[in-house]
């Protein structure tokens, strides 16, 4: 039985994978892991768990994810998203294990008018998007058995993201204004959990930097509108710009991904956004 080594198992992500989790225990063995367990900044803690446990397969799905606070402190940013990635990546080397390691749109700086394939010019405008890059580039060079997944605007059911915090606000206040000049792609986690799974069972895997998110673009502002419309809110929201929403790091203004190459090389087809929504909001409606 093949194992799969899940880091940032109480994550967002992580979470996904973990509810997915029993659909392959037939043929995997799931180890899961959170920072008090395994902390991926400590080399020597990577390769002795990596020693112990001999996992075929290494999900990344920690990071140092906040975004505003990466400008201040980043040396914590660059450890857990650039360094503790290339510890992942190395130890993978070493027992001969694949690393799937997620990364972001944010490694982009968002001024195209068009969709970015993986081959396009990386260029971040922040800390947390230089911190992804780095260990996008580490990996990669430490291990030729590395799958990267940029993805964005992840949401789901569980921990915090964007999807709950609309609703908490929806619940509190009369009135929102939602930014509606900055394009990207919302993304259920529980989507990029089933597409790693489809890579892992692949008999045939192609490494590399992949894209995979749901599809199409929109704004913040018009994916607010969605979940008020879908949780049947009467709030009232206003569109602003990036001006009149300043905050410490820049986000890129359109940070649209190609999602061409994933559907050819792994079969996989990504989900209208608003579907994955609306399935998500079911979830969290009935949790309540």
């Amino acid at each position: 039985m093949k194992k799969i080594l899940v880091i940032g198992g109480n994550g967002q992500l992580g979470n996904c994978i973990r509810k997915i989790a029993p659909d392959f225990e037939l043929d995997y063995e799931f180890i899961f892991t959170d920072s008090k367990m395994l902390d991926i900044t400590d080399e020597d803690q990577v390769n002795t768990y990596f020693y112990d446990n001999k996992p075929d397969f290494c999900i990344n799905a920690s990071a140092f994810t906040a975004v505003d606070l990466a400008e201040t402190e980043k040396d914590k940013a660059f450890a857990v998203n650039a360094y503790g990635v290339a510890h992942l990546a190395e130890a993978c080397r070493e027992h001969n294990a694949v690393l799937i390691h997620v990364s972001t749109d944010y490694v982009f700086d968002g001024e195209t008018s068009l969709c970015y394939s993986e081959d396009d010019f990386t260029n971040p405008i922040g800390v947390y998007g230089e911190s992804k890059l780095k260990g996008e580039e580490l990996a990669l060079d430490s291990n030729p058995k590395t799958v990267i997944l940029r993805t964005s605007w992840l949401y789901s059911e569980f921990n915090k993201n964007f999807v709950k915090t609309m609703l908490n606000l929806f619940s509190q206040k009369e009135e929102l204004g939602i930014v509606a000049d900055q394009f990207g792609q919302p993304t259920n986690a529980n989507d990029l959990a089933a597409a790693i799974m489809e890579i892992i069972k692949a008999p045939q895997k192609n490494f590399g930097i992949f894209h995979f998110s749901n599809y199409p673009e929109t704004t913040w502002f018009e994916f607010a509108k969605k979940i008020a419309e879908l949780s049947k809110s009467k709030v009232k929201l206003n569109p602003l710009t990036t001006e009149q929403y300043p905050t410490p790091a820049k986000r890129p203004k359109r940070s649209t991904m190609c999602l061409d190459k994933i559907e050819e090389d792994y079969k996989i087809e990504p989900k209208h956004w608003e579907n994955s929504l609306e399935e998500c909001l079911d979830i969290l409606q009935n949790n309540i």
